[in-house]
């Protein structure tokens, strides 16, 4: 249960939808929120099509997970953090996502997610 919090970020990473359904329970209770609306979906297929037709769409191109943390579990519910490198047709930009999840053992049940938005990102 303790990996499959980085094993998401680093499938949404590298948009790899193979890998996620592998991960999310087929009737995964999922809800996000990014900047300017919020999410809902009760399939793997549903949130995959959020992820990648409408969070990340075919031309943002991750360049880099800059970051996964997990944080202390607060009763059954896991913490993943992760902060994404992308290049977009707007320019470099970064988003950082905050993951809540339960699982049943190996595969992710309930999944609560916050974007911060694509921000443009600034030179170190």
């Amino acid at each position: 249960m303790t990996s499959l919090g980085p094993r998401f970020a680093h499938a949404v990473a590298t948009k790899d939808r193979t890998a996620l359904r592998g991960i999310l329970a087929e009737d995964v209770d999922f809800r996000g929120l990014t900047p300017n609306r919020a999410w809902e979906a009760t399939t793997a297929d549903e949130v995959l099509d959020i992820l990648f037709e409408s969070w990340f769409e075919d031309t943002d191109v991750v360049t880099g997970l800059l970051d996964v943390t997990r944080g202390a579990r607060v009763s059954d519910t896991h913490r993943v953090s992760y902060r994404l490198a992308l290049s977009t047709p707007d320019g470099d930009a970064v988003a950082e996502q905050q993951a809540y999840y339960r699982g049943d053992g190996d595969r992710i049940t309930h999944l609560r997610v916050l974007c911060s938005g694509f921000r443009p990102r600034t030179p170190p």
